[in-house]
């Protein structure tokens, strides 16, 4: 078995591999060529935290997957890593393992990645301006793959404590030095919205962040934070002003998406109203943006094949470059 660190994935595999290994991935999807349970979510309410065990089988690679993942919000206070994870990665011909990977750098990229696409079909072709919401771990992910599909010139941070936007700015100065555009830190979440192309929402929050009617006509959605059923980010008026409501999968929206199962409780909204997964769009199936006037939603609780595909890839490349270490279990 191959055992792969974060630092070896680094190493390996950019965002714009994964952009393309999750575009491929939602039409293989799409086509009838992927299996995916649903995932299991187990809360800790001791620790106000949840760990998901998520496996899924792609049959044109022939690669099957589980990843097992912690999320621990108050591990901040001690010093260790609010999101922990790991892919176990099995050849399915045979059943060998032959990998074991650490799956919290990919877990960024790929729901990254998911939204970066979700951005390239939805989102205007000239949207300059992103507002981000919520400014933990995943926003790094969010913003790199929405900087490889759009031509930003404008972000917009907020976050509940002003710090932790102010450290996000910080390393996009980093991840990009020579990007001339403007980084401003808000303290209100209608205010970052209000002048966004797209609005990215990377919280736990239960409640919703912004007022639907603050955002501008034409503006895109990326929502991935709330993945449970009792957490929710945008509110009623937002569903209300969408065209389009894509997901990344229906099945997992109707177990997960309180974002949507709020409302659809409250006898405020219905499913029939989704217009697509967001792989009937990328095989033609559906449609994408239609006009520079509609606002359009992402809705995504995030899907195991994604982190099979991305899995797979990694492994394919540490093996054709020699990286990671060979262990006999």
């Amino acid at each position: 078995m191959l055992v792969l660190t974060q630092k070896d994935i680094r190493q390996l595999y950019t965002m714009q591999d994964c952009l393309r290994d999750v575009e491929q991935v939602f039409r293989d999807n799409a086509a009838g060529l992927v299996h995916t349970p649903v995932r299991t979510a187990i809360d800790h309410p001791k620790y106000g935290a949840t760990s998901l065990y998520m496996p899924s089988y792609l049959e044109a690679s022939d690669y099957v997957a589980v990843k097992v993942i912690s999320i621990f919000p108050e591990n901040h206070a001690a010093g260790i890593k609010a999101l922990q994870s790991v892919i176990l990665l099995t050849e399915a011909k045979t059943g060998q393992h032959v990998a074991m990977m650490d799956a919290s750098y990919l877990t960024v990229l790929r729901t990254g990645a998911s939204s970066g696409v979700a951005t390239k079909y939805l989102a205007r072709e000239q949207a300059k301006s992103c507002a981000v919401l919520g400014c933990g771990a995943q926003a790094v992910g969010q913003i790199q793959a929405v900087m490889e599909v759009r031509a930003l010139e404008e972000v917009v941070l907020y976050n509940r404590t002003i710090a932790r936007a102010e450290e996000m700015e910080k390393v996009l100065r980093t991840l990009y030095p020579d990007w001339t555009g403007e980084i401003r830190i808000v303290e209100n979440a209608d205010q970052a919205v209000k002048n966004a192309d797209i609005v990215i929402c990377s919280t736990k929050s239960e409640s919703p962040l912004f007022d639907g009617a603050s955002l501008k006509p034409g503006a895109h959605i990326n929502a991935i934070g709330a993945f449970l059923p009792h957490m929710r980010e945008v509110d009623l008026t937002t569903l209300q002003r969408c065209s389009k409501i894509v997901v990344d999968t229906i099945e997992g929206s109707h177990h997960e998406a309180g974002d949507l199962l709020i409302p659809v409780s409250r006898g405020e909204w219905s499913f029939d109203q989704l217009h697509a997964e967001l792989g009937e769009i990328l095989l033609g199936h559906k449609k994408g943006r239609e006009n520079e006037e509609e606002i359009t939603l992402y809705k995504s609780v995030g899907i195991a094949y994604l982190d099979t595909a991305v899995a797979k890839s990694v492994y394919e490349l540490a093996k054709d470059k020699g990286m990671g270490t060979e262990i006999v279990l």
